[in-house]
């Protein structure tokens, strides 16, 4: 596929995050694009079939359920691709409910990036090879790197990538939560190091909690992560509490 400028495509989702991002990324290159948000479920049908390209971009928590409604109406040499955060449930949600050509898809970046030259994308190519190229190189052009994967490989590194990174950064928020301590007078005593994690933890408490819980709660992979976790800090509070100095280096240096 090369006439890009020829391509429909319809975001569901398509009015804010990643699903806004899209639909102006994909508009920058030409595609006639149409969206549809929260609220305006009974334009899918038709938005649907209009299109040759539709974007899932809707939240973890309603993916499969928007994907039912959507994947119907494509046809057989349509394409059908996600940009949620997990992909083997979606992934066989759009193949079991739809004829079309199937890609998921996982921008590793947010809507916030000033640019997405150097960010990776993960491709997870499921039904179809004529459509792949034209979605490769779409990424590829603008300096994005591509890997490809299974849609279960692909969970299984989001759950280190992301829900292990989230679940440390909730737990850290709260426990400062718990602490009772103002941040300004944190933030008098604070180090450089501190300052970047209270980033994070401020990007995650004050920008989209729910986006952060489903992809932790979700992630076939997370509660297994969660108790590898859960055993490493127990082991460091043994340390702690025994005053180990050498027993936390041991483990440190093991790494």
């Amino acid at each position: 596929m090369s006439r890009t400028k020829e391509i429909r495509i319809y975001i569901i989702g398509g009015t804010a995050g990643m699903g806004k991002w899209f639909a102006d990324f994909l508009g920058s290159k030409g595609c006639h694009v149409r969206v549809s948000g929260k609220g305006e479920e009974a334009s899918i049908p038709v938005l649907a079939e209009w299109a040759d390209v539709a974007v899932v971009a809707v939240p973890i928590h309603v993916t499969l359920e928007t994907i039912t409604k959507v994947g119907p109406h494509m046809r057989h040499d349509d394409l059908l691709m996600d940009l949620t955060s997990l992909k083997a449930e979606p992934v066989r949600r759009m193949v079991e409910c739809s004829h079309s050509e199937i890609i998921g898809v996982h921008p590793l970046f947010g809507p916030a990036v000033e640019s997405p030259k150097g960010e990776n994308v993960v491709l997870c190519p499921a039904r179809g090879r004529s459509w792949l190229q034209w979605v490769r190189k779409l990424f590829s052009e603008e300096g994005m790197h591509l890997v490809e994967a299974s849609p279960e490989k692909h969970d299984e590194m989001m759950a280190y990538v992301q829900a292990l990174t989230h679940l440390a950064t909730v737990a850290m928020g709260l426990s400062l939560r718990d602490s009772g301590l103002e941040q300004e007078e944190l933030l008098k005593f604070s180090t450089p190091a501190f300052r970047s994690r209270m980033d994070a933890v401020e990007k995650v408490f004050g920008e989209n909690p729910r986006l952060y819980g489903d992809i932790m709660a979700f992630n076939p992979h997370s509660a297994s992560i969660g108790k590898m976790f859960q055993r490493n800090v127990s082991r460091l509070l043994d340390f702690i509490g025994q005053k180990d100095a050498e027993g936390i280096t041991s483990r440190i240096k093991k790494s």
